[in-house]
C-alpha cells in the first residue's frame, strides 16, 4: 500500500469504521439525535460544533486539492449551520460523509511528488503533513464527541 493509499484508508476508517481507536465518526453519530447534537455540556463544544469543525478542515483542504484557494480560517471553524430538525441533521451528516469520501479519493490519487510538495505556501508545509495533521486532529475531536455523548446520556449538563 502506498503512503497515499494508507492515508486514504485511515481517513475512511476514521469516518466509516475499523479505525485503530476502536470506533469511528459514523458509528458514534448514528444514534445521536439532532437535539443531542445541539446539547451544551458545561463549557464544552456541542457535538454539532465538533462535527462541523472536523468537516470544515476536510472541506477546506479538499478545495485546495481541487485547485482552489485556501480560504478556510481557524476563527470560522466552529461557525456551524443552524440545525432545527432531524432532516437538517441528517442532511448535514450526509455532507460530512460525502466530503470525507471525496477527500479520501483525492488523497489516494496523490503521488509521492505531490505528497512532498508544498500545500500552498512554506508556512503550511507539504501535503503529507497537512493530510496527516487533519487526520490526527479529527481523531482528537472524535474522542471528545464520544465523551460528550456519554455525558449527555448520563444527564450531566
Amino acid at each position: 500500500m502506498t503512503f497515499s493509499e494508507q492515508l486514504a484508508d485511515d481517513i475512511r476508517r476514521l469516518h466509516f469504521g475499523k479505525s485503530w481507536v476502536a470506533t469511528d465518526l459514523k458509528t458514534e453519530l448514528a444514534d445521536v439525535t439532532w437535539e443531542e447534537a445541539l446539547t451544551k455540556v458545561s463549557s464544552l463544544n456541542t457535538i454539532l460544533a465538533l462535527t462541523y469543525h472536523m468537516h470544515y478542515y476536510f472541506a477546506g483542504v479538499l478545495q485546495v486539492m481541487n485547485g482552489g484557494d485556501l480560504t478556510i480560517r481557524d476563527k470560522f471553524s466552529f461557525d456551524h449551520p443552524t440545525i432545527n430538525s432531524k432532516e437538517e441533521w441528517e442532511k448535514f451528516l450526509d455532507l460530512v460523509w460525502e466530503t470525507a469520501e471525496t477527500f479520501a479519493k483525492e488523497t489516494e490519487q496523490m503521488d509521492v511528488e505531490r505528497l512532498e510538495s508544498l500545500m500552498t505556501e512554506e508556512k503550511y508545509g507539504n501535503w503529507f503533513r497537512n493530510v496527516l495533521v487533519i487526520l490526527e486532529h479529527a481523531q482528537y475531536h472524535l474522542g471528545q464527541i464520544v465523551l460528550i455523548k456519554k455525558l449527555i446520556r448520563a444527564g450531566q449538563k
